[in-house]
């Protein structure tokens, strides 16, 4: 029988597991690859530089009759494939585009995003974009909100109301949120030992830095205690000692329990809680 703990961790394990280990790390690695920052430390605005390069498959024509004729009878799955290929750097590259934007605090128009999407696939527009704030809400906790649909104006804030993103380049928030809804989901109180399990599935290890995030530890259990997002504590009486998490005053003070409830359920095509709370009846049993 599974502990309770690891049934309230599956909503990120089982139905996010593809979206981390696929599409964000291949984000994360063409972000971070060139961090978009200027040499005082500033990011420059999106205007000045372009945004920042994901590999792109480069576009050639046949160079011959014969060439031409085997690209005709490409195999359907073939075709699907690269398709499905194209779409996804496509939707790395709008990523990379409106992380700029969000560091320089300028809205983003529809028009420009078309202007990043090749004339071939901006009937797919809509669906690069879904996919796109996704990963932004996911890997960097950045909300892309339409503050003007009569001239398709997008704004791009912090998730939950949080006003913490690093101080960097590279938004942090996305992993506090996903931290701060761990916890809620073990009752309010994560012990550490769990955490890490569903960390670990993320890509995310005690010691090893990530390209995003760095070292989890330091930036868990130093950072964000001395940020008072969280609060890390030795469970009463234990021997050896272990340790849990708890949300911390500023995590309570800018977000709310409900507000999280609503970002899983919003996350989610499914009612992820429902599901956990089926789990944990289960195990009960």
């Amino acid at each position: 029988m599974s502990s309770p703990s690891r049934g309230k961790m599956m909503w990120i394990q089982e139905r996010d597991r593809a979206c981390w280990k696929s599409d964000l790390e291949e984000v994360a690695a063409g972000v971070a690859s060139s961090p978009p920052r200027s040499p005082e430390g500033a990011c420059p605005s999106p205007t000045a530089r372009e945004a920042v390069p994901l590999s792109q498959p480069k576009e050639e024509c046949p160079s011959n009759e014969d060439e031409a004729g085997r690209s005709t009878r490409e195999d359907p799955e073939d075709a699907e494939s690269s398709q499905k290929e194209a779409l996804r750097l496509k939707m790395g590259g709008l990523v990379a585009f409106l992380l700029l934007k969000y560091r320089t605090k300028e809205p983003a128009s529809r028009s420009e995003m078309l202007s990043r999407v090749n004339k071939e696939h901006q009937d797919h527009f809509p669906e690069i974009l879904s996919r796109a704030s996704r990963c932004l809400r996911l890997l960097f906790g950045i909300e892309v909100k339409e503050v003007d649909p009569s001239n398709n104006i997008y704004f791009l804030g912090t998730t939950l109301g949080l006003t913490y993103d690093g101080g960097h380049c590279m938004p942090k928030t996305g992993l506090l949120v996903t931290f701060l809804c761990l916890i809620l989901l073990e009752g309010d109180c994560a012990p550490e030992e769990e955490v890490w399990k569903s960390l670990n599935v993320m890509g995310l290890y005690d010691g090893r830095e990530h390209r995003i995030y760095g070292e989890p530890r330091e930036l868990i259990t130093s950072v964000w205690v001395r940020e008072q997002y969280v609060v890390y504590r030795q469970v009463a009486n234990s021997d050896p000692a272990r340790f849990e998490f708890l949300w911390g005053p500023r995590a309570h003070a800018e977000t709310s329990k409900l507000k999280v409830l609503e970002y899983l359920l919003n996350l989610k095509s499914k009612n992820p809680l429902s599901e956990v709370a089926q789990r944990h009846e289960e195990e009960e049993a």
